[in-house]
């Protein structure tokens, strides 16, 4: 069950983590690395595919009154996404850790959606308040650690 079919959240954003293929982690192996980010994310809906690989998972994140679905993803679109960002930064505009990125960028053909939701909450309380990034920048580092990835903010078409 994706977030989209729960009433009590909204749909925020969506960033992704490009990575090889080859690099592709276990449903297992992304379970437990989120947990290890914070035994407070509770997931749920998890699919797993041929050879147990990573398909889907939901993380709450009640704390932050916030949900994330991550799907993989590869193939055609992917590489269309990685040479339009390619086209998009200049390198002459980046510091040397950033160029490194757009090099590894280059070999990207697989990527991880992370769809961000807030948990929506009674009108008599200040929404702004409750509502907390923190779980997705953790969620997008810990895939990206996993992965050797690159965190990107596809609306921005920058490299985070």
């Amino acid at each position: 069950m994706s977030m989209f079919e729960n009433d009590q959240y909204q749909w925020r954003d969506t960033y992704c983590v490009l990575f090889e293929s080859g690099r592709r982690p276990k449903l297992k192996e992304v379970e437990e690395k989120l947990l290890s980010v914070s035994s407070r994310y509770t997931l749920a809906n998890g699919v797993a595919g041929k050879n147990g690989l990573f398909e889907s998972l939901t993380v709450v994140a009640p704390d932050d009154f916030s949900a994330l679905d991550i799907c993989f993803v590869r193939g055609e679109e992917v590489r269309e996404q990685v040479s339009q960002i390619l086209r998009e930064m200049k390198p002459a505009d980046l510091g040397p850790e950033e160029r490194g990125k757009l090099e590894r960028l280059r070999r990207c053909d697989a990527r991880f959606d992370v769809l961000h939701f807030e948990q929506m909450v009674d009108a008599g309380e200040e929404e702004d308040e409750l509502f907390d990034p923190s779980a997705l920048i953790l969620v997008l580092d810990a895939l990206a650690e996993l992965t050797d990835g690159i965190p990107v903010d596809p609306q921005a078409g920058t490299i985070l």
